[in-house]
């Protein structure tokens, strides 16, 4: 590997520079035109929207979504949940990724290490919706424990990933 590339691990593709600006400009504001893009990465239109493509189809570039204020549309209570479980195995995990996948009020769902299994973010309208998910929760598989911790205050979120330097190897 050179001092100027990184491996995207699946396919070994390389991120360059002008990989690295085009990936932090369209995290920053995707609506932009390729020729806006290009002007702001040191391109022409024609090769930055083949750079996008690429990124698209190598997964770097999984998807372009609009992002919606939860509170502007009455989910106002984020909860974050950790769940403890007794059983370890391969069916039961399948059981419950699937039936916690299905809820859509968890917008993030991870297997954790350390003193908890999984940790789940929840946005619901308030503490009267969030019962009615916790009870759906809790009947989907057996849990031995359950923990839901309430966001009082936003502090800081953001989608965009920081974007690693090229690394002076």
């Amino acid at each position: 590997m050179t001092d100027i590339e990184t491996p995207i691990a699946e396919n070994h593709r390389r991120l360059d520079a002008i990989d690295r600006k085009i990936l932090t400009v369209l995290q920053q504001d995707a609506s932009l035109s390729v020729a806006e893009i290009g002007d702001r990465v040191g391109l022409s239109s024609t090769p930055c929207w083949k750079r996008i493509q690429r990124l698209e189809a190598d997964g770097v570039i999984t998807r372009r979504v609009a992002l919606v204020d939860q509170d502007k549309i009455g989910l106002g209570l984020s909860v974050f949940v950790s769940i403890e479980s007794g059983d370890h195995s391969e069916a039961w995990l399948k059981t419950f990724a699937d039936a916690v996948s299905a809820l859509p009020e968890v917008i993030e769902f991870y297997r954790m290490a350390g003193d908890v299994d999984y940790m789940l973010r929840v946005v619901v309208a308030d503490m009267r919706a969030y019962d009615i998910f916790y009870k759906r929760l809790i009947s989907t598989v057996a849990l031995k424990n359950v923990t839901s911790r309430f966001a009082m205050e936003k502090i800081k979120s953001v989608t965009a990933l920081p974007v690693p330097p090229l690394s002076a190897a």
